[in-house]
Formats: C-alpha cells, structure tokens, sequence
C-alpha cells in the first residue's frame, strides 16, 4: 500500500456501526499487522438500522438499540485490535468549548431515484445529514487534534452505495483534511468507482485477514449474519466478506 507508506497512525472515519468492518474491517487488520497505530471514528449510533430475526424486544431508535449497537461496535473493534474509538460529538471528539455533548442520529435512508439517495422523510433536526458541515467538522477536528494522525480515510464521494450519512460522513472528513493540511484516502468499493481518476486506485488483496474480519462481523449480530464467506444482511441480501480494498488520494 504505497498510498500509505510511511503512516504510523491512521484515522478511518465512519457513518454507523458495522461500516468500520464491512468496508475496511480487512484494511484495519492489515494495517495493525503492520505495526500501525489505527483509530476509529463513528458519526452515529447507527439507531435506524433494521434489525436481523435474532433480535427481539427491542425497538429502532430505542436507547436499547442504542446500547446495543455500541457494545456491538466496542466488541468488533477489539477483535480488529483498534487502539482507539470515538463517536462524533462525543469528547474526545467534540469541539472545543462546547460543554455538552452532541449525538449525531442516524439519518435513515429513502431513494429519491433509482441511483440517488437521501434522508429518510421523518429524519429529524438531530441527524447527521441535518448537521452543519462546519460544526461536524470542528468536533472531528477535535479529536485529530487529540491524537495526531499521519492520514484520514473515509468513504467516496458517492458513500460507497449512496447513504446520505456516508455521504455526510465524507464531506465532513474532507473539510478537516483540507483544513488541518492532513492527507485523505476514499476506500473505493470492490464493485464501483465513483468520480476521480480511476488509475489513481491502489487495490490490495487482503484475504489473508478474512478469519478476523468474519469474527468481527459477527459481533454486529443485530444488523446482519455471516455465512461463510458471506455477509446475509436484514433484507437477505448477500455480499462477499470485503478482503480486496481500494484506495485512491483525495484531491483537496
């Protein structure tokens, strides 16, 4: 991975629980193998995702849900070996001066055409989506300031597959790039690239971490099941277990 050569500590910036893994669970092991320090951001609390047949008594939105989704969180990341964890709006990634934290909710997601996603209908004023920008921003740059990270890494343009909240989650990790003067990196799906020069994509076979990346998974048991080499999501779509990771520089 050339495009991260000589980073000691990297910070992946992600929208909802379980994205840290399905996306880039593969990358984090990789880069932890290789020495570096990694850390990991959440925006929200991931409180509108549906919820998988083995989960029952507990209602979306719920602070049930709520807890649940962050022990699940906590335990993924420990399997990936993440040396550190905030959410967004939390200290230590909330902005200076401000004395209560923030809770970014979940935006939910509704298709507005075939290929455009956005907010849910009912997504309130506490969303991400319904954030400013510029406030998001100042709490993320809150905890780079905290820690020092050599590069960000976040989603595409288009939020891997069009989720309003990836798609927040990137423009807000691009803000502070820009910024504090930090590189950024977007993890390309294996499937698509969306926008940028396609040649700039450096694809790495991360195969040898799939046993970590399914046992991390697997704490994510209210959002989705794994079989085999398979993740089985809510709806009983399915997708093979990421292990082929792209990168590309984000032009700032």
């Amino acid at each position: 991975m050339s495009v991260l050569s000589g980073a000691r500590r990297v910070l992946l910036v992600h929208a909802h629980p379980d994205d840290e893994t399905l996306a880039t669970g593969a990358l984090i092991a990789e880069l932890v193998e290789r020495g570096v320090e990694v850390r990991v951001v959440t925006a929200t609390r991931g409180e509108r995702g549906e919820l998988t047949p083995a989960v029952s008594g507990v209602e979306p939105g719920s602070d049930q849900l709520v807890a649940l989704r962050e022990g699940e969180l906590a335990s993924a990341l420990r399997t990936l070996r993440v040396a550190g964890h905030a959410f967004l709006g939390s200290p230590p990634a909330r902005a200076a001066g401000q004395t209560q934290e923030r809770t970014y909710r979940d935006s939910g997601m509704r298709w507005i055409t075939e290929t455009v996603a956005g907010p849910a209908d009912d997504s309130d004023g506490e969303s991400l989506t319904a954030a400013d920008v510029s406030d998001a921003a100042a709490d993320l740059e809150a905890y780079v300031d905290a820690i020092g990270p050599d590069v960000l890494i976040s989603y595409d343009e288009n939020g891997g597959y069009g989720h309003p909240d990836h798609v927040r989650t990137q423009e807000i990790t691009r803000e502070v790039a820009k910024n504090r003067g930090l590189p950024m990196l977007e993890v390309i799906p294996p499937d698509r690239a969306v926008g940028g020069d396609p040649d700039q994509i450096e694809w790495s076979d991360m195969s040898a971490h799939l046993p970590r990346v399914r046992e991390a998974l697997q704490a994510h048991a209210s959002q989705l099941t794994v079989d085999g080499d398979e993740v089985v999501h809510v709806g009983g779509q399915r997708e093979p277990i990421v292990t082929r990771i792209g990168l590309r520089p984000v032009e700032l």
